[in-house]
């Protein structure tokens, strides 16, 4: 049987998807997984997975998209599962994956009030991310006020960016005030930096695109383990389509969306945000999966458009970085597709790409 508490929790709240890891801490200084899980398919065909350490199934509860329509009600179903998994109790400590950090935030922080305040300022540049990412803090520090909560940021990882490759061509004052290219997705590139010596130690220090595609898209180029340059810029709306987002779009559009046809900024925010990349493309969804299995011309379409940008992201980035050494796909998309990434190859190929 499964311990019923453990000392580390660590819950990543996506746009799509719940996940979460329970460690132990053994000798008072290693962590050791306890077990992990996930609720994916959210508001489409919801599905929470938990399984141990050693791969064995602890949870495969399958539900209708009425009753997981949305972020918050999957957090509240993983809530439900980890209170009877934990007997009641909470464990010692909970880390928090936290999507934007902003200037003020390039390292893990243990989440105050005034830091929650201050994050709270940053929802408008992530606006899909960052209340689902504080909505679980809230929740721990409302039934749990002395569990301490810690927040690390997607932001921190791309810090180190030459300052070129961080600016807009916009006044100075701008720059000063916070309006730069931030970038996103750094935990799950800092992992794979991390963990690439060890997989592949004759690229690890080279010129590496990391293309992390999932619901939400982008990718990020690698020099000696450091983060040199991103597809994502001030918000997660910038760079390759995704699920719903639009990626890189001319700031021309949104000026006639808002002058020409009378749109408000909600109603502008709001189709960029949901109404957008695959889903609007395709008409049909933002899954990939269901993209996939369809022979709609708009599915095609979608999955075609999405190939052909992330084909000349790559090639981008390889300029940035003077060269290619390697390619790394992660995230749902790049871990579960071998079609897409079939595809993507086949459009990198040009720059030695192969597939084996």
């Amino acid at each position: 049987m499964p311990s019923k508490s453990a000392p580390i929790l660590v819950v990543n709240a996506g746009s799509s998807s719940i996940k979460f890891s329970l460690f132990d801490v053994v000798d008072g200084r290693e962590l050791r997984l306890e077990s992990k899980g996930q609720l994916d398919g959210i508001g489409t065909q919801p599905r929470l997975r938990v399984r141990d350490a050693q791969g064995a199934e602890l949870a495969d509860e399958k539900a209708s998209a009425a009753e997981v329509p949305d972020v918050p009600a999957a957090i509240t179903r993983v809530g439900a599962w980890l209170g009877t998994h934990l007997g009641g109790t909470l464990a010692m400590a909970v880390g928090h994956r936290v999507v934007h950090g902003g200037p003020q935030y390039a390292t893990p922080v243990r989440v105050t009030d005034e830091a929650l305040a201050a994050l709270e300022q940053l929802v408008p540049l992530a606006p899909l991310h960052q209340p689902l990412n504080l909505g679980p803090i809230r929740m721990i520090q409302a039934r749990f006020p002395h569990t301490p909560n810690v927040a690390c940021f997607d932001t921190a990882f791309h810090r180190g960016h030459p300052e070129v490759a961080d600016r807009y061509a916009l006044p100075e004052a701008l720059y000063r005030e916070g309006v730069r290219r931030y970038g996103f997705h750094g935990l799950s590139y800092e992992y794979i930096a991390r963990t690439l010596p060890r997989v592949a130690p004759e690229v690890a220090r080279g010129a590496v695109v990391v293309a992390h595609l999932g619901n939400g898209c982008s990718l990020c180029a690698l020099r000696d383990g450091r983060s040199m340059d991103s597809t994502m810029g001030f918000t997660a709306l910038d760079g390759v389509p995704m699920g719903t987002r639009s990626g890189q779009l001319d700031p021309g559009v949104i000026l006639y969306l808002l002058m020409e046809r009378g749109r408000t900024a909600k109603q502008v925010e709001h189709l960029l945000y949901h109404e957008a990349g695959l889903r609007g493309l395709s008409g049909i969804s933002n899954d990939v999966r269901d993209l996939l299995a369809s022979e709609a011309p708009g599915a095609r379409l979608a999955l075609d458009y999405f190939v052909y940008r992330i084909g000349r992201e790559i090639a981008s980035l390889a300029g940035a970085l003077g060269g290619l050494d390697a390619l790394v796909f992660t995230a749902g998309i790049g871990e579960n597709s071998p079609d897409m990434r079939a595809r993507i190859c086949g459009k990198a190929a040009w720059l030695g790409i192969e597939l084996d």
